[in-house]
Parts: structure tokens; sequence; C-alpha cells
């Protein structure tokens, strides 16, 4: 059973009052949208409006429905509206009046073009109206004829008064529509006189809810006439003395306004991009294609290590490999992974390949290009930052995606140790993450040494992993000819940027749905 609901009156429409006025003294009655047009006064597209909105509220609910066809004129049926006669109308008075004409006699016509005559002259002589006697046309059935002659203007096409009026194909006489549904049939809808249309008509009764409204609405004396705006027009003139304003309602919300804006993700690098600046890091750029040199020989990775497997990396098909090796650091890491060169390391104690090397594969880790500047002469002390595009074969889910951003990030200096790396990790949890709660892991990693992961607390995920960081190892920095500490992190920003934004997964960070786009901070 429907529970009564009290509605504010200062939020109904003034449409909806005039919807609700309709049913005074008829509460109980079931009104078709006809009933309501007429004792509203509304538009069609007003009454639909309103209807819709009192449904929504529980005000008006549907009673019965049904289908009902109309019927137009098309733009033939205009044609033979506006000339008061059709085809065979005509035809059968020619017939009727006599002499009677031959079919050429017709044709010769210029009232109708030949092809109407002739199927005019088709359809009446199959249902036995007319026939020949050698070339004349007389009237077979005289029942028939009378029909064509006297009756099809004025009670079919004399109904229409202009162009878009329909009329209910229940109200025509029956053998009138018989013949509106066989021309519709026979000859389809782009050469038929007339159209068929079917809609559903409703009828709307008042809900409880409805009637206790309607009961407050006509104590309140309310119209639907009410003022909703105090134009200058009215104070000019002084007839806003005599009228009824609407309460205005502070409850209601404003209109919508979509506005242009960056997305929420681009927005959060954009920011990181700023904040780094502003502590005096400058920014690496480098390739996303890049060499096994680059991506791991040079980051002391051994060429058997299980990050380099198909399964961990992207392998670019075409070409496959660089064309030369980049001297005179290639040598130095080849040297190094074998016998640990001048580092005082073992190194890796296997035979460098040095065409393994120069294999092409998409950036898996932003720490290539803290190898490639530590190659290119950094100032010391330094401070490097990048947003680096990076990519792995990962299996996606809430907090993994194949394709991913990481802050790549190096100082390098005489007085560089670790306790600053975990200084610098807890200003990026703070400044980027956005979260005090982090913890430090121990880990591992072929290029520091010591290694730490860094963790924040996400209020749904739990603890998640931002990256990991430590002290670049002499086997990393001495090929490319550093000598002073360099410590490193790679921490993974798409997570940061969930802690931040208070995403639950990591996909939403890229989604294509503009609600959730327009709405997310």
């Amino acid at each position: 059973m429907q529970q009564n609901t009290r509605i504010d009156l200062a939020s109904l429409h003034a449409l909806e009052i005039r919807i609700l006025r309709a049913y005074r003294d008829r509460e109980d009655a079931d009104c078709s949208d006809a009933a309501l047009l007429e004792a509203s006064g509304l538009g069609p597209g007003q009454l639909r409006r309103a209807v819709e909105w009192l449904l929504s509220k529980g005000l008006l609910e549907v009673g019965a429905e049904k289908t009902v066809a109309a019927v137009s004129l098309t733009e033939r049926g205009v044609d033979w509206a506006e000339k008061s006669t059709t085809p065979e109308t005509a035809l059968v008075s020619r017939v009727a009046e006599g002499p009677a004409p031959t079919l050429k006699e017709l044709q010769a016509d210029t009232q109708f073009d030949r092809g109407e005559w002739g199927s005019a002259f088709g359809g009446l002589k199959g249902e036995g109206v007319v026939q020949l006697e050698g070339e004349a046309i007389r009237i077979a059935d005289a029942d028939k004829a009378a029909f064509y002659k006297d009756r099809l203007i004025p009670e079919l096409f004399g109904r229409f008064s202009d162009p878009g009026q329909t009329v209910l194909l229940a109200d025509l006489p029956q053998d009138i529509q018989a013949y509106v549904q066989d021309r519709t049939r026979k000859r389809g809808k782009g050469r038929a006189p007339v159209r068929v249309d079917e809609h559903l008509e409703r009828a709307y009764r008042l809900t409880p809810s409805g009637v206790q409204t309607l009961g407050s609405v006509t104590e309140a004396n309310l119209t639907g006439e009410e003022v909703s705006r105090l134009t200058p027009d009215l104070l000019q003139n002084g007839s806003w003395k005599g009228v009824t304003f609407r309460r205005y309602d502070l409850s209601l919300k404003p209109p919508r306004v979509l506005i242009g804006r960056h997305h929420a993700y681009r927005n959060y690098l954009d920011g990181v991009r700023r904040k780094l600046l502003a502590l005096g890091f400058e920014e690496m750029k480098g390739p996303l294609v890049e060499t096994e040199f680059w991506n791991m020989d040079a980051l002391f990775m051994p060429q058997f290590h299980s990050a380099r497997d198909i399964h961990d990396a992207y392998y670019i098909k075409t070409p496959t490999h660089s064309r030369a090796p980049e001297e005179p650091y290639f040598t130095r890491v080849g040297s190094v992974h074998t016998s640990g060169g001048d580092t005082g390391s073992r190194g890796w104690r296997y035979p460098f390949d040095p065409d393994r090397s120069r294999r092409l594969v998409l950036r898996t880790q932003g720490t290539a290009l803290s190898g490639r500047t530590l190659a290119s002469a950094p100032h010391i002390p330094g401070k490097y930052f990048a947003i680096a595009r990076c990519f792995r074969p990962d299996d996606v889910d809430a907090t993994h995606a194949a394709d991913f951003f990481q802050i790549e990030g190096i100082v390098l200096g005489a007085d560089i140790n670790f306790r600053s790396l975990l200084g610098l990790l807890k200003l990026f949890a703070l400044e980027i993450a956005r979260s005090d709660d982090v913890r430090y892991v121990p880990d591992y990693f072929p290029f520091t040494e010591p290694s730490v992961e860094l963790q924040a607390q996400h209020p749904t995920l739990g603890w998640v992993e931002l990256g990991g960081a430590g002290l670049f190892r002499p086997e990393v920095t001495h090929p490319l000819g550093v000598e002073v500490p360099v410590i490193a992190w790679g921490l993974g920003v798409d997570r940061m940027a969930m802690v931040a934004l208070g995403i639950d997964d990591i996909r939403d960070l890229f989604s294509a749905d503009l609600d959730f786009i327009r709405n997310e901070r």
C-alpha cells in the first residue's frame, strides 16, 4: 500500500500545480491526456513534462492505458484534400455523369498524372466498382461507386483542416477505416495518401499523496499562475502589486554548469612536477623505447635476471636492436658485469653478451633515465627527477596496470647518505601521496645497496607499495663516471595518486566516464 508523502508546496512547479488543480471535483477519477490538456490549458509538451515530474514524486500513478491508432495525411493526401477530390472520386464522377470515358481520355486529363489515373482505374476495377465495355469505362456496382463519389472526401479527407492534424482511426466509419488500412498496407508510406501511427494513451489518477497535496494546493489558493521572478517590467508598471509570487525555495539545487577543466590525474601530475621543480630538482627526459643496456645493463642487472624475461618486458619486433653500442660506457659496464671492473666488486661472473645489450624494449622502469643522466656529466651536487611512462606486461587489476607512471629521481653529492633518502621519501609521502601514515620495509634491487620499499596506508586497500629506493652501488655509478654517493628512488605515481585522490581502482585514473571525471577532485 502506498504511503502518504508530505510534499513541500514550494518544490512544486507551476505546471505541476495546474495539473493537480485539473483533478478538483474528480479526485478519484482517471484522467486521460486529452482531459488533462483541456482542464489545465497546457500544451502537449508542458503536459508531458509535468506528468513525468508528478509520477516521479509519487503524486500521480498510471491507471488505464491503451494503444491508439491515429490517422494523418501524407503529402499526397494533403494535395487531394486541397483539391477536394481523389483520382478514384474523379474517375467515378466522370463515369457517372457520362458519356462513358476511355482510360486514354482520362489520362489526357491533367487534373492527375497518367500514373494516378491508371492506378485508380486498376484499383476500382479490382474492387468491382467499374468495368470495361469495349474501351469505355462503366459503373459495375452503384453502392461501391457511391462510397468513392459521395462519401470518401467529406468523411475522410474533409476532416483534416490543416496538414498536421490527426484523426483517431476508431472515430471513422468502418468502411472508411477499411479504406485507410488497405491504402496504408498496399501502397506503403511512400505512395499512400494516409498514414497510421500508433501510440500509447494513458489515463492517470492521483495517489493518496497526490490527493493530500491537492488539498494543500487548494487550501493555499495556488493556481499555477504565480510569478517566480520579479522583473524590471513588473516594477516599472506597478503590476507586481496585483500578482502572487512563488515562495523562494533555498533547498533547490541550481542548474549544473559544466565547465572545461583538466583531467584530475593530469592536474595531479602537473602539481607533482611543479612541487619538484620548486624544490630545486631538474627534470630528466628520455625515449620510451630503450636498449637493454640503459634499461638494465647500466643498472647492474645481470643478463640472466628474471626481470629481463619476455613475460616481464615488452620487446620491440622491428627493429629488434639498436645500431651500435654507446662507448665508453658500453665497455666499462660489460667489464663490471664480467669481473667487477675497477669497483672492487667481483661482478656477476658471466660472459657479457654485447648483442643482448643492444636489444630494444619499451622502458620498464624510470631508473633508465637516471643511468642516462649519470652518464651525461651531471651537476655535483645535483638533484634530478622524471615523471616517466613505463611498460610492463602485468595482469591488470585494482593496483596494477600494463603501463604506468613512475616518479624517478636521484640526488648526488659528497654528503649524501641513506638518511637523506629516508627524509626525502617522507617528504614525498606528505607532499605527493598526501599521506602521513607511511612505513619503510627492507627490500632488494640489483642496483642499490641498501634498498628500501616505501609503503603508504590507503583508506580502503590498506598498505600499498609506492615504490623502491636505495643508494646506488658503485657498480652503477663508477662505469658512468660518477664517484660521489647517489641516492635514487622510483615511486609509482599512479598509486600515490590513488592515495591522494581517494581512488580505489588504478584503472579509474584513465577512466572514460565523463561524469566520474567531472566530479573527481
